[in-house]
C-alpha cells in the first residue's frame, strides 16, 4: 500500500500512453505543438513493466490517457496487458472518440472496462473550432459503439470555454434526459500553452449549473462524488450530470492519484511541477526495489493541493504532455 504524508492511499495512476494526439484543442495545445520522438515514449514492454510494479504496491485503478490514447500503436495489446496484471481491477480510457468506432470492439475484448469521451458540444461548426481539426459526427458514432460494445456506464466530457461553448451545456445536458450516460462539466485548468485561455475564459463549475437549472429547473443531487465529480440529475432523466470544480472547489483531500507520463515521469499532481523520472532509471538498470523506492518516495512527498488560489500555474508542461 502507498501512503502519503497527510495518510491518503494512493492506488489511482493515470498512465499517458502517448503525447501525441489528432485533435488540436484551444484549451490544451497549441495548433503547431511538436511532439516527443517515439524512441523518448515508454516502449510497451515497459509500460507493462511499470504497471506491474505499480500494482505490487497497491495501485489497483488504472486510466490510459494521452494525447490520445487511441492513436497509440498497439493499443490493443497493451489494455490486454494490463488487464492481465495482478492486483489490477479496473483499467478505464480517457478518449476524443474519432477512432473509437473501429476500436470499441476490440478494446473491450482485451479488458478494457470504460470510456470517458470527451465531447465539448453538438454543435458541428463549434466542434471544429474547438478542436480545430475535429468533425463531430466520428465522435458520436465512438459513444455508439462504446456503449454497444459495453464500455459502461458512458460517461462524456465537457470542457466549457467562455466564448466558445458556454451556451451549448443545456443541449449537452438534456442528454441525458434520454440516455444512461453521465455528462460531465469540467472547469477549464491553467497550463503551459494557451494559457491566456485558460485563464480568461475560465466558466465555472456553479456557473454551469446555474445555466442547466435555468432550463431544466433545480437538480437533484445524489449526495455523492463519482470520483472528483459531484454527482447530480435532471428529474425525471434516465442519466447523471458531473461537475468537476478543479480551479473553485478543489478536490485536493481525497485525491488518490498520480500520473506517469508517456515518457515515463511520474507526476503526483496535475498542477504541480515536480517530477520523478522512472523510465531513465529503468532503462539505466535500476533495481526492481530501487525503483519501488522511487515511487514510495514520490508518494509520500506528494502535496496536499494545487497552488491556483495562490497564482501558481504549472508552467512545465502542456496538457497533453502530461495525461489528463
Amino acid at each position: 500500500m502507498a501512503i502519503d504524508r497527510f495518510g491518503r492511499n494512493i492506488h489511482y495512476l493515470r498512465i499517458s500512453l502517448t503525447d501525441h494526439c489528432n485533435l488540436r484543442c484551444i484549451y490544451c495545445m497549441p495548433e503547431d505543438q511538436i511532439f516527443r520522438p517515439k524512441a523518448e515514449l515508454m516502449q510497451d514492454d515497459e509500460i507493462l513493466q511499470l504497471t506491474r510494479l505499480f500494482a505490487s504496491l497497491g495501485f489497483d485503478k488504472i486510466r490510459l490517457t494521452g494525447g490520445e490514447p487511441t492513436v497509440r500503436a498497439n493499443v490493443v495489446e497493451i489494455v490486454r496487458g494490463i488487464a492481465a496484471t495482478p492486483g489490477i481491477r479496473s483499467i478505464s480510457m480517457t478518449t476524443n472518440g474519432l477512432m473509437l468506432a473501429r476500436l470499441a470492439a476490440p478494446l473491450k475484448e482485451a479488458g478494457l472496462q470504460r470510456v470517458n469521451v470527451s465531447i465539448d458540444t453538438l454543435d458541428p461548426q463549434k466542434f471544429q473550432r474547438l478542436t480545430r481539426w475535429g468533425k463531430l459526427e466520428q465522435v458520436w458514432d465512438g459513444i455508439l459503439a462504446a456503449e454497444a460494445a459495453g464500455l459502461t456506464p458512458v460517461k462524456l466530457n465537457a470542457v466549457v470555454v467562455k466564448g466558445y461553448n458556454e451556451e451549448d451545456v443545456i443541449d449537452l445536458a438534456a442528454l441525458t434526459l434520454q440516455r444512461p450516460w453521465q455528462m460531465r462539466f469540467i472547469e477549464m485548468m491553467p497550463f503551459a500553452g494557451p494559457t491566456d485561455i485558460q485563464t480568461g475564459q475560465i466558466i465555472t463549475a456553479a456557473q454551469i449549473q446555474a445555466q442547466i437549472e435555468s432550463e431544466f429547473g433545480p437538480l437533484e443531487a445524489s449526495g455523492s462524488y463519482d470520483g472528483e465529480a459531484r454527482i447530480f440529475r435532471i428529474r425525471g432523466g434516465q442519466g447523471e450530470l458531473g461537475f468537476i470544480s478543479s480551479v473553485t472547489v478543489p478536490f485536493c483531500a481525497a485525491c488518490t492519484r498520480a500520473r506517469l507520463t508517456a515518457e515515463g515521469v511520474l507526476r503526483m499532481c496535475l498542477l504541480r511541477e515536480k517530477e520523478i523520472d522512472l523510465l531513465t532509471p529503468l532503462r539505466a538498470g535500476a533495481s526492481l526495489e530501487e525503483l519501488r523506492q522511487l515511487i514510495l518516495d514520490a508518494v509520500w512527498n506528494k502535496p496536499w493541493g494545487h497552488g491556483l488560489e495562490d497564482g501558481y500555474i504549472p508552467l512545465n508542461r502542456a496538457m497533453n504532455q502530461i495525461g489528463g
